[in-house]
């Protein structure tokens, strides 16, 4: 081969391993930089996620403060706060404020149903079903029977479960529910209070319209001065159980949800002030 060919091949050569080079170098560079946006992302997401588990924190320490004039309600109302540089809206709701899936009756069940949504045949019909997936015993309801046979009818491939519902979420499995219907009933159902009628000092709109009360006047009564009125007759924190909703906002607008329910008290564990029942958090992008 002649020298000049060998400089050609050469050159060539040289040529690849600068374009292989620059490609690696590219590679890297983009690399580098996805990994430092999931680390900014991954960082607030943090940074928020503990604003609002800061939040929650706050929340019951405010349910136990023995001044009336501070204290905080556990009835839906919504309380703002700053930590650090995050804005917080933080709601409480007592659990005997809502509807008990497993203690309510029949006509409350089907009341709710009603104010959620449901024409006046769905909700005794759902009603129905609701006791009997909670009943221990195989006699269908008078209006919506749904035991092992109704079930079997429709195609599913399990029965009624007889035993009481241990979370909202089986709300999903009793027939003929849609998921419309749970989505609407999730804020106002409890498996936790253990009573067959809410707590009216702690309901919701819905569930005071379901308990045949009219809610305006209520509500209205919940906005007085601390030290009068709902505010003064409450005198503590409630049950003990509660739902406690916390929104974490950063300065660059996203978002940050805790969902809970906890029962104060570390049910025997040192320093913890609540026993988590349920949990559920997540973020949202700033707008836009």
């Amino acid at each position: 081969m002649s020298a000049a060919r060998c400089r050609g091949a050469a050159l060539l050569l040289v040529l690849w391993l600068v374009a292989l080079l620059t490609a690696l170098v590219g590679a890297f560079a983009l690399s580098a930089r996805v990994e430092h946006m999931q680390g900014r992302v991954l960082h607030r997401g943090a940074a928020g996620g503990e604003a609002a588990r800061a939040g929650l924190e706050y929340a019951v320490a405010r349910l136990a403060d023995r001044d009336p004039a501070t204290r905080w309600l556990p009835d839906g109302r919504e309380y703002a706060w700053t930590f650090a540089d995050a804005q917080l809206r933080v709601r409480i709701v007592d659990e005997t404020g809502k509807v008990d899936l497993n203690a309510a009756e029949q006509p409350l069940l089907a009341a709710l149903l009603r104010v959620v949504g449901a024409d006046s045949a769905q909700a005794e019909a759902l009603a129905g079903a609701i006791l009997d997936w909670r009943d221990p015993d195989d006699l269908g309801q008078p209006l919506g029977a749904a035991e092992d046979p109704q079930y079997a009818a429709a195609g599913l491939p399990y029965g009624a479960k007889d035993a009481p519902f241990e979370s909202i979420a089986e709300l999903e499995l009793v027939l003929g529910m849609p998921p419309e219907r749970v989505a609407a009933l999730r804020d106002h159902v409890t498996v936790h209070s253990g009573q067959a009628m809410p707590d009216q000092r702690y309901a919701g709109a819905e569930v005071l319209e379901a308990m045949g009360l009219e809610a305006g006047p209520l509500l209205e009564q919940r906005g007085m001065a601390p030290e009068t009125g709902l505010a003064a007759e409450l005198g503590g924190a409630g049950s003990g159980t509660y739902s406690i909703d916390s929104r974490a906002r950063l300065p660059d607008g996203r978002d940050a949800v805790l969902q809970v329910v906890v029962r104060a008290g570390g049910n025997g564990l040192p320093g913890a002030a609540y026993t988590p029942l349920r949990w559920k958090e997540g973020t949202s992008a700033p707008d836009g």
